[in-house]
């Protein structure tokens, strides 16, 4: 058993090594050149180092597990020390009107995703997929919903990589129109960004191109609607086989609903967020956490630069591309306008 265990742990070991070494690399030189270039940052350097040695000789299948490993598992690691940074306080700087913005761009993101789905003729499986993936949380939605919706592979792994592909263009844009409307302003540019983007790691980044407080806030933002997975995934299993007049047993609407799963990283966060709200953390060692989150932050943002396939985005069809343009317009637009109601400069 044990040795079992070991031989696991070190063929898993080698196998993200040479991609996490490379990532960490990159990471070190982002953050030396960040000293000539302070208003682009760390971060932003690292995408788009990352990007441009991925794409040129980096982008080989040895350093892809590495890669993978390095977004998404020191990604996590990094918000979960973000909460012990944040305090009640800082919470409520988003407040109820921030809760009603997420709630109400969710539901208007899914109706549209769903209706476009439609008039372009994809099956609804893939519409509802990529309602999900848009309106919550990227990959880790889609990998919720898809059971509920008797979805299969094909159309689970390509509505994975059109989300992906939507929040990695939206990655660069948005921060651009933050600029242009709002100057950069705190709250309505972390709203944008926490309120459109599609993954986790997409927010940190696009709030990292910015500065630390809105990439903070805007975190906060992302996970207020990453807490609603659980209700969108219920709601899709019931709906999908309502209106497909679908018969499931309770046994079987029961197994569906134990694969939900709300990601790890949203109850470290909340753990963490707990901890120092009441004082359990101190300021010296909450200090040393948004260190480390931040070295883990921009090792994570170089891998992200350094799995961006450009020639993969190229490729996309047609039809795809319309479906994904259509439904970044709809997320950014219902933003502005909810922003210009809810939160008035």
């Amino acid at each position: 058993m044990l040795m079992h265990f070991i031989v696991q742990f070190k063929n898993k070991l080698i196998s993200i090594l040479p991609g996490l070494i490379i990532s960490i690399i990159i990471a070190a030189i982002s953050l030396y050149l960040a000293r000539f270039v302070p208003k682009l940052g760390a971060a932003t350097v690292a995408i788009f180092l990352g990007l441009i040695l991925g794409n040129l000789f980096l982008g080989k299948k040895v350093f892809q597990s590495g890669y993978k490993y390095s977004e998404s598992s020191l990604l996590t690691y990094s918000i979960i020390l973000l909460g012990a940074t944040i305090s009640v306080s800082t919470i409520a700087q988003i407040g109820v009107s921030g809760v009603a913005f997420i709630i109400i761009q969710m539901i208007v993101t899914i109706l549209a995703v769903l209706y476009i789905g439609k008039k372009l003729g994809f099956n609804r499986s893939f519409s509802f997929m990529m309602a999900g993936g848009n309106a919550v949380c990227g990959s880790s939605a889609i990998t919720a919903i898809s059971p509920v919706v008797n979805a299969n592979d094909k159309d689970r792994s390509m509505s994975i990589a059109i989300v992906n592909v939507t929040g990695i263009v939206l990655m660069f844009v948005l921060p651009g129109i933050g600029k242009i409307l709002y100057d950069y302003e705190t709250l309505h540019t972390s709203a944008l960004l926490g309120g459109v983007l599609q993954s986790i790691g997409q927010v940190v980044a696009g709030g990292a191109m910015v500065n630390d407080g809105v990439k903070d806030l805007a975190t906060i933002f992302k996970i207020v609607r990453i807490i609603f997975l659980v209700v969108v995934v219920l709601a899709f299993g019931y709906f999908y086989h309502k209106s497909s007049k679908e018969v499931i047993s309770e046994e079987e609407g029961a197994l569906k609903a134990k694969k939900i799963v709300v990601p790890w990283y949203v109850i470290g966060f909340f753990v963490m967020f707990g901890l120092f709200s009441f004082h359990l953390i101190s300021p010296s060692v909450s200090h040393v956490f948004k260190v480390i989150s931040g070295y883990l932050e921009v090792i994570a943002l170089a891998a992200i630069g350094l799995r961006i396939n450009i020639r993969e985005l190229i490729k996309q069809g047609k039809k795809l591309t319309i479906y994904a343009l259509c439904v970044g317009i709809v997320q950014i637009v219902c933003a502005l306008i909810l922003l210009s109601f809810i939160f008035k400069l």
